[in-house]
Parts: structure tokens; C-alpha cells; sequence
């Protein structure tokens, strides 16, 4: 970088030895060639070199070692290409000690003809003892574990954190590598990918591992741990860090859960007690248990099927005579069993007695003691298989079902160590709960048909609410019985904004699988319901779900027919959605027949919604109507086996439907009735439901909404509004929490949302705030830490309003909260 100088006596070169007088950091101009031409006041207090001794001279005269003159060149060539560069550099002060400054280099500018850079430097600030005290205390007493290691995987520090989770002092781990310290652990892995950080740079995060270490080795405890490099200024990895957070709890939760989500596929899966009983042996061992026994009541394995039965009074006790129904253990031939399948027994856990699976409460016990006396005298032979087997810990659950008492179930560990906890309880509580139900419903299976009726009738909606947006009533007749049981059901779903959802649906086919389907259908319906997808688009999902269930009931093989296993044929539904405030209702139809609409007036119509296929063809789509309905009128929505006749056509059929709907002498529930008497007087061999909802408007007076602008400062006044909304309507107890739940939902929408803004308060049977704009993403709730200056705005709300949620429109999205009224 040695250049000719400007001539010294130069008015320009005379010039330039004058400080400039610039504040801030300390600067220097210097040529492309490396010449210093500009040198500021702070660059002579931060060097004490005054600008006449250094302008004009050679930068690197500046560098503290000659040794910085090659990375003072691969800089100068960066700055060159046109890009800056900033770090640190070591420099000399005139009288002789170093400074370790920050550094930043400009792109290259042009003075004149003259390629010149800025380069502007500032001494570490003296606050920065303090700043590395609070950081080395943060680093030593974080809640997370905290670890470094050298590039040859030792151990070069450590927090207190990770000293604890580990179970090893810091002094036996320095200087050591983590398989030599902690072989419990997935340690060839964890340091085969702390090898691949060091090498590619790039971080890994949230690795999770389970195993042992000092601190609990007799228990396996899960991790999460990141690894990342640790990169020196001039990009050199020195090292890698990894922290490590303990997550058995959410580890230990989220198996269970998935088990219990499992046991539903995999329990139940014939209508045989006995198979479902030993299903339910079969999937807890070994993953939740290392032996488990099933015993169920001789009357539940009967050919009359009855159980204990639960009345008013109390239990019924038939008997506590129990016959080994389900067997399954870690080791071959389950040798510490006190009974085999079939065998009879008297199994209750002391000092519980029969009555233990009546009252349905479950019983832990977390430690065996084997040499218990009430074991020894009421128990000896299970006892004595205590002692010989190690079994350590118990879970006994009263397994009970639509008020029947149908036996007991048994988990215990003895190869794994863990004893069983209350958590462990709500999950074995969970799979009996699922197989009692698969249990009872195989044993109603062998009863006679009206049994199959009750069961159908219990899928549907027990009683309707249609709050304030609708009147409804509704008819339901089963098919003749030598048809078996129908899959026609109907429901009443409330929806955020006082609307309401209206479903009519018909099962293809009859028997006890159209019956569950149904159940499943209609479940499905309400759970797609409350995602507020709109009826085109519930019914989609809806067409998969129908798909999925056709591919899991197959009905082929000789004698399918015979054993009333045909497959899942198909079904057809009816969705619509009422708003009371605009009196707009929406609906889609799968393969359907239409609605019939009675205006206040008494005239009849017919609105046809484009009529989609039946659920369960796929690929074909749905399309959705809309139509105003004046209030009060009546709208009626049924099944196909209403209107069809062999004796009379669909037309005229609807047409008489439409004149016995259209009458104004009767009321709700009993138009209903007598619609479906009138129309099918005799049973036939298809079920019948008419669900009828007479139609409300939510009055003005109920209803405000507002403009917000995209203004923080307008938020003060829309909480303003609210308040002075919550006293017109006389809610002053509502006032403090819907003025928060305003102020957070207006807020975010400003932050995050896309304009126009909209408020909207709807007092009906809750007060429900909704904010209204244009963007599609949808709002995500998390816990924000301590530490974090925002995040709590959604999980505020969630924790004041009695729900909240959100819905997708044409126009964006709409996200609201509601709140019971006092």
C-alpha cells in the first residue's frame, strides 16, 4: 500500500493535515491506496496522534502488530469489490499501549477523481464491565443448561444449570468429552452432530433424546438441546455451544397423548368382548404397562350382555363374579398371572372391595409393598407373584359404560423402574373409558334390535338450542325395525357473532355401522363447525372424512353381505348458516334435497343451492347460496325419506311438506309432528328427521360497529367507545374486561393485520367483541416469557373471554371473543 506522497508543500496536501473538526466516533478518510488523507479531532484524542503526524502516511503504520497487515488486506480488497466491513482491530496509542476498537469501513466513495473510504473506529465503552458481570451471571444462573466445548469436543465450560441436569461437578467435566462422562445419553449421536456443526457451521435445534444421567439414573428423563458454532470476528470456529433444557414432563405428556390418540384406531376395532378386551391388554404392553389383565362381569359375557346396572339409588350389584377376559405381559406365557382367559376371579385391589366397580373410582398405588399383610391374607397368590416377578407398582380402573358396570382392568410395571403416576392414571382411565365403550357396544351387538335403536337414538342431539337467531324443533322417526336402524341425524350448532349453524344429514345404508358413522358425521359436522369454515368448505372435509371411512370398512369376501359388514357406501348433508344481524343465511348441499322456506306471510318456496354430489364420490366440488330470510320465517330443512314415496312423486310431496309448514295454528314443535304424521303415517323402511328453525333478527339497537384506523393512537379511542357502549347497554360489570379485550384485539390487528379495520360489538345472549380486516394469516396464541416486552395480547384474551376464536371471510378475516353476560 505504499504510494508517492502529495507534495508536502501543496496547498491540497497542506490542507488535509488540518484536523477535521467532525464529532462522534473516531474517522479518517483514506485513499484507495491505503493513504491516510482525513483524520478527525476524536481519532487524535482516541490515538493522541494529531492529523499533521499522520495524514499523508500509510494506514497500516496504525495496525498495533505487523501480523494484522494481511487481514488489514483482505479487508481493503472487501471494501474494494464494494461491500463495508466492520470488527475488531487491534491499534497502537502514540505513547505506546494498545487498544482492541471497533471497526467499520465504508464502500467506497468518490472525492473528486480520488476512490476514498471511511473508516471510523470506538474503544469498547467502560459500562462494559458492568454489561459483562450481568452477562456472566446470566450465562452461570440460567434456567437452561449451558455448555461449551472446543473443537475436539471437550468441555470448556459450564453452568451451574447443566452441572445439576447432568449429575457430574464441573471439575470431573472439564476437559473430558460427554461419552466419557455420561453414557446413559445418546452420547455418539449428540457428539456426531456437534461434529457436523463445527464442521458446515450451520446450527442444529430442539434435538430431542431420552436416557439417563447422575442426577436421576434410575429414572429416564428427556431433552431438548441446540448446538450452534462460536465463531471468532474473523469467522473462525473456535468451539460449539450447546444448551439443554429438561422437557420430561412435556416429553412424558406428549407420548401419552399420542397413546391415547392411538388406542382409538387400534381398541374396538371388532364387536367381540372378548377381542376388545384382550386389544386393550395388547396395546398397553409394553408402552404404558408390563402386565395387564382385563376381567369383566360372567353377565357382560353372557349372550344377554347385561352389566351391574346404575340407578338413582345406587349400584345394582349383579354379582362380583369376574372371568379373565384380556391377558398380556412383557415376558412369554405371563407367568405371574393368578388367572388365565377364561378362568374365574374374585381380583379387587385391598382393602377396596366390590363395590369398587360400581362407585368407578381408580386406584393408584405407586409403591407394592409385597409383604403387606392385607396382600398376604386376602391376596397370597398375588402376593407371592409380587415378590417373584418384581411387580412394583399398580393402576386398577373400574371399566363402566352408559351407567354399567362391566369389570376391571389391571396395569402393572415391574421391568420398568418408573412407578406409575396420577398422570399415568387420567390415561389408563382414558384407554378403559375407550374400550368400555367398544366392550358395551359389542355386548348391546348380541342383544335384540331395539337395543341398536336406543344406541341410535343416543347419537343424536338430546335436546336443540338455537339461542337467540332461531326457534328450532325437531321430528325423528326410525326406519321399520326389520330394516334395522337408519343414519339420518340432524344438529343445532351455535356459532360466533349470535349465528347459528343448521345440519340435516342422511347415512347411506342401514344397521349399526350407518348408526356409528352417523355418530361420527355428526361429530365431525360440529368439530368443522367450530373452525368456522364456511358450508362449501365443511363440506369438503366432510367428502374426505366419508372417504376415508369407505376405505376402512371394506365389504369384500364371500358373505359380506350376510354379516352386515358392507362397506361405508356414501351419505348426503345439508349445511347451512343463519346470521341474525344481516338475516342472510348460507348453505351448501352434498347429494341433498332442498330446503323449504316459509316467508311470514305463508308463501312457500323452494331455494335449490347448487346441488353438489353425495359425500363420498370425491374430487368434485361444493358451491355455496346465500338468501335473505325476513324474520320469523320458517325454515325447514329433512331427509329424503320424508318426500319420497313409492305411491307419490318428490314434487308433489314437497309441495304437500310445504302447505302443512305453512300453517298458524300450531306451534313449533308440534308443526313438526304433524308434518311427519301427515306425511308418513305408517313406518316405512327408511328413517325420517325434519329439523324446523324459525328465523330471528338481532335488533339494531343491539348491534354497534366501527371504522379503526391503521393508527396506534386510535386505540385510546375505540376503548373509549366500548366503554361508553358497555354503560348505554347497562353491562358496567363487562366495562374494565371488554375495554381490555377491545384495546388487545385492536391492537393487533394494527400491528399485524392489513387495513380496512373494523370493530363490532354484538350484545344477544353474550357480548361478543369482533375485529374485522383484510389479511388471511391466522392469530396464534403462545406464552410469552418473562422477559419479552410483548406476546401476552391473544393469551390476555383467551383468559378473559369465556371463548374466542376466528372465522374466515370473502374480505379477510374476522377475530372474536365473547363473554357471559351478568
Amino acid at each position: 500500500m505504499d504510494a508517492p506522497r502529495d507534495n508536502q508543500d501543496s496547498p491540497r496536501a497542506e490542507a488535509r493535515r488540518e484536523p477535521v473538526d467532525a464529532a462522534g466516533d473516531a474517522a479518517a478518510v483514506v485513499s484507495r491506496d491505503g493513504l491516510v488523507i482525513a483524520w478527525t479531532r476524536a481519532a487524535e484524542e482516541l490515538l493522541g496522534l494529531p492529523a499533521d503526524a499522520v495524514v499523508g502516511t500509510s494506514g497500516l503504520r496504525l495496525l498495533a502488530t505487523p501480523g494484522d497487515r494481511a487481514r488489514a488486506a483482505a479487508v481493503a480488497e472487501r471494501c474494494r469489490s464494494g461491500s463495508g466491513w466492520s470488527g475488531r482491530f487491534p491499534v497502537r496509542h502514540r505513547d505506546g499501549h494498545l487498544l482492541d476498537v471497533d471497526v467499520r469501513v465504508s464502500p467506497g466513495f468518490r472525492v473528486g477523481h480520488e476512490e476514498c473510504y471511511l473508516v471510523s473506529a470506538r474503544d469498547r465503552p467502560p459500562q462494559w464491565v458492568a454489561g459483562e458481570s450481568v452477562l456472566n451471571g446470566f450465562l452461570t444462573r440460567s434456567p437452561v443448561g449451558m455448555a461449551v466445548l472446543d473443537t475436539q469436543l471437550r468441555y470448556v465450560w459450564l453452568n451451574d444449570t447443566l452441572e445439576r441436569l447432568g449429575g457430574v461437578p464441573r471439575g470431573q467435566r472439564l476437559g473430558r468429552r460427554i461419552g466419557d462422562l455420561l453414557p446413559g445419553l445418546e452420547a455418539e449421536t449428540i457428539e456426531g452432530l456437534m461434529s457436523k456443526v463445527l464442521e458446515t457451521g450451520s446450527p442444529v435445534i430442539d434435538y430431542e433424546y431420552v436416557g439417563w444421567s447422575w442426577a436421576d439414573p434410575h429414572r429416564q428423563r428427556a431433552y431438548s438441546t441446540s448446538f450452534f458454532p462460536l465463531v471468532d470476528p474473523d469467522d473462525t470456529v473456535s468451539g460449539v455451544c450447546y444448551m439443554v433444557l429438561d422437557i420430561t414432563e412435556r416429553w412424558t405428556a406428549r407420548r401419552l397423548l399420542t397413546l391415547v390418540n392411538e388406542a382409538g384406531t387400534r381398541i374396538g376395532t371388532t364387536l367381540d368382548v372378548l377381542s376388545t378386551a384382550q386389544e386393550l391388554a395388547d396395546f398397553a404392553v409394553p408402552a404404558f404397562a408390563d402386565f395387564v389383565a382385563v376381567d369383566l362381569l360372567e353377565p357382560v359375557l353372557s349372550t344377554e350382555g347385561h352389566g351391574a346396572w346404575l340407578t338413582d339409588a345406587g349400584p345394582v350389584l349383579v354379582g362380583a363374579a369376574m372371568r379373565r377376559a384380556g391377558l398380556r405381559s412383557v415376558r412369554e406365557g405371563s407367568p405371574e398371572a393368578a388367572a388365565q382367559v377364561g378362568d374365574r376371579v374374585d381380583f379387587v385391589p385391598p382393602p377396596h372391595d366390590e363395590h369398587l366397580l360400581t362407585e368407578g373410582a381408580p386406584v393408584l398405588i405407586p409403591v407394592l409393598d409385597p409383604f403387606d399383610s392385607r396382600w398376604a391374607t386376602e391376596q397370597p397368590r398375588r402376593a407371592a407373584s409380587m415378590r417373584a416377578y418384581g411387580l412394583h407398582s399398580l393402576i386398577c380402573v373400574p371399566m363402566r359404560a352408559r351407567d354399567t358396570a362391566l369389570g376391571l382392568a389391571t396395569f402393572l410395571r415391574s421391568r420398568n423402574t418408573a412407578s406409575f403416576r396420577p398422570d399415568d392414571v387420567l390415561v389408563a382411565q382414558d384407554l378403559v373409558d375407550r374400550t368400555a365403550i367398544c366392550v358395551d357396544n359389542a355386548r348391546r351387538y348380541t342383544r335384540e334390535h331395539t337395543a341398536a335403536v336406543t344406541l341410535q337414538r343416543s347419537l343424536l342431539p338430546q335436546a336443540l338450542t338455537g339461542g337467540t337467531a332461531v326457534e328450532v324443533a325437531s321430528a325423528y322417526r326410525p326406519a321399520d325395525p326389520a330394516d334395522g336402524v337408519g343414519g339420518d341425524w340432524f344438529d343445532v350448532i351455535p356459532l360466533s357473532g349470535a349465528r347459528v349453524g343448521l345440519v340435516v344429514g342422511d347415512v347411506v345404508g342401514h344397521g349399526i355401522a350407518a348408526a356409528a358413522a352417523m355418530g361420527r358425521l355428526r361429530t365431525a359436522v360440529q368439530t368443522l363447525a367450530d373452525m368456522e369454515l364456511p358450508p362449501d368448505e365443511l363440506l369438503a372435509h366432510l367428502d374426505d372424512l366419508v372417504l376415508r371411512l369407505s376405505e376402512e370398512q371394506p365389504g369384500e369376501g364371500p358373505g359380506a353381505a350376510d354379516r352386515g359388514s358392507a362397506g361405508f357406501l356414501g351419505a348426503t348433508c345439508l349445511y347451512a348458516v343463519y346470521d341474525p344481524v344481516s338475516r342472510r343465511c348460507t348453505m351448501a348441499r352434498a347429494g341433498h334435497p332442498p330446503p323449504v322456506v316459509v316467508a311470514p306471510d305463508g308463501q312457500v318456496s323452494y331455494p335449490e343451492p347448487p346441488a353438489g354430489p353425495p359425500l363420498g364420490l370425491g374430487g368434485l366440488a361444493f358451491e355455496s347460496a346465500e338468501i335473505e330470510l325476513a324474520e320469523h320465517s320458517l325454515l325447514g330443512l329433512y331427509t329424503n325419506g320424508l318426500v319420497e314415496s313409492e305411491t307419490a312423486d318428490v314434487d308433489s310431496r314437497m309441495a304437500r311438506l310445504g302447505d302443512l309448514l305453512a300453517r298458524r295454528d300450531l306451534d313449533l314443535d308440534a308443526l313438526c309432528s304433524s308434518a311427519v304424521r301427515d306425511l308418513v303415517p305408517e313406518q316405512q323402511s327408511d328413517d325420517i328427521a325434519l329439523l324446523l328453525a324459525r328465523t330471528h333478527a338481532l335488533a339494531a339497537e343491539n348491534v354497534v360497529s366501527w371504522d379503526v384506523p391503521v393508527d396506534p393512537a386510535a386505540v385510546a379511542d375505540v376503548r373509549a367507545r366500548a366503554t361508553r357502549q358497555m354503560a348505554a347497554w347497562h353491562l358496567d360489570d363487562l366495562a374494565m374486561t371488554t375495554e381490555l379485550i377491545v384495546s388487545e384485539l385492536v391492537t393487533n390487528a394494527i400491528r399485524y393485520a392489513e387495513p380496512p379495520l373494523r370493530l363490532r360489538l354484538l350484545r344477544d345472549s353474550r357480548l361478543t367483541c369482533e375485529v374485522a380486516d383484510a389479511s388471511s394469516t391466522a392469530p396464534r396464541l403462545r406464552h410469552a416469557r418473562s422477559t419479552d416486552e410483548g406476546g401476552r395480547g391473544l393469551f390476555l384474551v383467551a383468559q378473559l373471554a369465556h371463548r374466542w376464536g376466528a372465522r374466515y371471510t370473502p374480505e379477510g378475516k374476522i377475530i372474536w371473543a365473547e363473554q357471559e353476560l351478568p
